[in-house]
């Protein structure tokens, strides 16, 4: 089938609205543009963002001569309740937010145009543990065929063995009739189908797809006048005692969560801005995703088969316990067949995608009803694939409680804080008055304890009873902070596989060497890779400079959990966890703010630290300066302008803490091996007296229509970043539009649509699209400091 993207010739607007609605591009976040307030109901799940329900229009031209042919819509993502009204009648209604469906639009068409109209709620909030955006934030395809084709989703690619590499193309049709195949430059083959053609193809020398070498193939098949093209790669997944394998050798996961929005564009799904999510995940480590807590976007699965990250998809955050009052489950029981269904026809062909999860935390496995479910949604799993295992995000602490009648979550909880944020909301009171409960409130405590309290937690024996038969029900045991269970379950229960489906930052060390020893301990997935919007302050370590309250309200916008920030900017965590999985042995530094040792600030269990590479600490001299030197190394050693002030042993663990007055200069680590032998060095710079505020653009080049990350900082004369430097920075764009802009602070009050942005520890970040001309230019000055950077467009 030929697929015509529909992106433009929209309008937005509130429903209900009489006047015009606003032209947009799609991918669109509607819920951005909207006000951040004490009465938004949504509150610290969705970072303040006020809900309200959206109208979209666009007309469809169909001639006369193409009537009959097939006419399918597909929506890769709608947020969410969404209606899809064609000429004045419904044609279709899909409630879950966060996976692509199909409209059969022939009852519906007429010659000549056609009103196009889809309505995405998001009026009834509280709905999301996090943000989640609205409306039409993931591409919208129209699929056509005229007469026989090839039905939609119909090639499905899948290796069957690899020594010899054989290949599986199996091709459904509308009709009798001739299927061909050609891939890449091996001869063609074909096969007369009676409605399904199964192609067996032997490839000689496959190149096989991993995450170093992501090797992929072309697929090309006609079938009449239909032509479909898929892309795949030839690798196999097992998993069993041996662990999890790929292509018969054994990978440890070292994978991040990461929630779906792009940071700064809200949840619009462009592909440069995934893209580039993917680049820097792997660039820092990774070698693997979890789509937390929702099916991931077909660009993300694009990206990570042609970067080599390993992903899985997850399907949702609760099954039939609500979590905030709003949420799927009034929908649930009726739509996760076809949830599932969807999910795996768009991982199928991808060889990314490597293990399914039906959910997280759903304290619903501690039920008889739940562990009955957990069976049956991995039966359904392998009866549409089969190739990959089934895990689920279970917190093991969550169950017990929820056992013994503390529920983390229920429906009338989450009823009773739907209703308490209305009451408020009709006084024109503060939301942020409202009392913590469900997931917001163990966030809240494991802040004020910290992380042990929650692996502590894990390890008591109910824990253990209120999991096992559920964990026996799926083919992989997803632990959510549950490491000091690890060494005790694993001797338990001879058969279990566990994947740590969500850990903590400061447990990379730790598992990592116990991985390598356990090949039944599968992977790990960090909480979380990058920051994201909504369920704000729970991974910040905030200042007051930076912070005008601790309490959680309205201003505070992000989690502040990625070891890389909201603009991409990699943290002293990510060094840490880049040496602590062997992605690189360091050395690295990082140093806390020197400005604020000894500062109070924000509580959270989902920061190890907040050092950040820098050694430019103006004014703080002889002010302790806690220094973090990160090393696979048997010692390592601090060198302060040429001279040694610490030295440290490395044992069961990567990382090597020093406390030193500040003085300005260079700062070196250094690693030894046992035999103290220098085995790497890094040195951090000062920078000097001179302040400029310098624009960086991540690609050299940028391609018309696309996106450029341009970076703001403000730097002495040699490029050295100033954190101490601060400023409320205006950005203008010729040639091109600014389409985000903003800090990675998790305290903001500007919209990140404005064209004015204060810096956090001295940097910014701009999202600029290219226009059709040569080159755009972007200005940007604060009223003291002033820059101009001119990109040209790539041929």
């Amino acid at each position: 089938m030929k697929a015509t993207s529909l992106l433009t010739g929209w309008t937005c607007r509130h429903l209900g609205d009489t006047a015009p609605g606003k032209t947009v591009t799609l991918p669109h976040d509607a819920m951005l543009a909207e006000p951040r307030t004490a009465l938004s109901a949504g509150g610290t799940n969705t970072g303040w963002y006020e809900g309200y329900d959206y109208e979209y229009r666009r007309t469809l031209t169909v001639p006369e001569n193409e009537l009959a042919d097939t006419h399918i819509l597909e929506f890769e993502g709608v947020y969410h309740n969404a209606e899809v009204w064609l000429n004045g009648q419904q044609a279709a209604f899909r409630p879950y937010g966060y996976t692509n469906f199909y409209v059969d639009c022939a009852p519906y068409l007429h010659a000549g145009e056609n009103e196009l109209r889809v309505i995405a709620r998001n009026a009834d909030q509280p709905n999301s543990r996090w943000y989640s955006g609205a409306g039409i934030y993931r591409p919208v395809q129209l699929w056509t065929a005229r007469g026989a084709h090839i039905t939609l989703n119909g090639v499905k690619i899948r290796t069957l063995s690899l020594d010899p590499a054989v290949v599986e193309v199996r091709v459904k049709t509308t009709a009798p009739g001739t299927v061909r195949l050609m891939v890449d430059d091996l001869p063609a083959m074909q096969q007369e189908s009676d409605g399904e053609a199964v192609f067996t193809l032997t490839l000689d020398n496959a190149r096989l797809w991993t995450p170093e070498t992501p090797n992929l193939y072309t697929c090309r098949v006609s079938f009449a006048d239909d032509v479909v093209t898929e892309t795949f790669g030839v690798r196999k997944v097992e998993w069993g005692t041996d662990g999890f394998l790929l292509n018969g050798k054994r990978y440890i996961i070292q994978g991040a969560c990461i929630h779906h929005d792009n940071g700064l564009l809200g949840a619009v799904c462009d592909p440069d801005a995934v893209a580039r999510k993917v680049r820097l995940l792997k660039e820092n480590g990774y070698n693997a995703i979890r789509s937390a807590h929702n099916p991931c976007s077909k660009a993300l699965l694009t990206e990570c088969d042609r970067q080599g990250m390993l992903v899985m998809d997850e399907y949702i955050d609760h099954w039939y316990i609500h979590k905030t009052e709003h949420d799927y489950v009034d929908y649930f029981k009726e739509w996760w067949h076809q949830d599932l269904t969807d999910m795996v026809e768009k991982d199928y062909n991808h060889p990314c995608v490597v293990l399914y999860s039906t959910g997280n935390e759903v304290s619903e496995t501690a039920q008889k009803r739940g562990i009955a479910l957990t069976k049956e949604m991995t039966d359904f799993l392998h009866g549409l694939d089969d190739s990959r295992p089934v895990t689920c995000g279970v917190n093991i602490f969550f169950n017990f409680l929820s056992s013994i009648g503390f529920g983390v979550y229920s429906d009338e909880k989450a009823k009773k804080e739907a209703e308490r944020a209305e009451k408020a909301k009709q006084r024109g009171e503060k939301a942020a008055k409202k009392k913590a409960v469900g997931s917001q409130f163990f966030n809240n405590l494991a802040g004020l304890l910290g992380d042990e309290f929650m692996k502590r937690g894990a390890t008591l024996h109910g824990c253990d009873v209120k999991t096992r038969d559920a964990f026996g029900n799926m083919d992989i045991a997803g632990y959510n902070y549950g490491i000091y269970r690890y060494k005790h379950d694993l001797k338990k229960y001879p058969q279990r596989l566990i994947l740590g489906s969500e850990t903590f930052c400061s447990d990379a060390y730790k598992f990592r060497e116990l991985a390598k020893q356990e090949p039944r301990l599968v992977g790990d997935f960090v909480w979380a890779g990058m920051d994201y919007l909504g369920e704000v302050m729970v991974g910040s370590w905030e200042y007051a400079d930076y912070a005008e309250t601790f309490d959680g309200g309205p201003g505070w916008v992000s989690a502040g959990s990625g070891r890389i920030d909201l603009t991409g900017k990699p943290l002293g965590e990510a060094l840490y966890t880049r040496v602590a999985l062997e992605a690189d042995n360091g050395p690295y530094i990082a140093v806390c703010p020197v400005n604020h040792t000894g500062d109070r600030h924000s509580p959270s269990a989902w920061k190890m630290t907040n050092a950040m590479p820098s050694w430019s600490w103006t004014g703080c001299e002889e002010r302790k300066a806690n220094v973090e030197v990160y090393a696979r190394a048997a010692r390592v050693e601090l060198v302060l302008n040429g001279h040694t002030v610490g030295s440290k042993t490395l044992k069961n663990d990567c990382l090597a803490r020093f406390s030193i007055p500040y003085e300005s200069g260079t700062l070196e680590a250094v690693s030894y091996d046992a035999a103290d032998h220098e085995i790497g060095r890094c040195k951090l710079q000062s920078a000097g007296g001179t302040t400029c505020l310098t624009l960086d653009a991540e690609e050299p080049t940028v391609k018309p229509g696309r996106l450029c990350y341009i970076r703001l900082r403000y730097t002495d004369e040699n490029g050295i970043t100033k954190p101490l430097a601060r400023g409320n920075i205006q950005v203008q764009v010729r040639g091109g539009t600014l389409v985000g802009l903003g800090s990675a602070c998790p305290f903001n009050k500007h919209s990140y649509l404005d064209s004015e942005t204060d810096t956090y520890y001295g940097e910014a970040l701009a999202i600029v699209r290219m226009g059709d001309g040569e080159a755009m230019t972007i200005a940007a000055s604060d009223g003291e400091y002033s820059a101009e950077l001119t990109v040209p467009a790539q041929a």
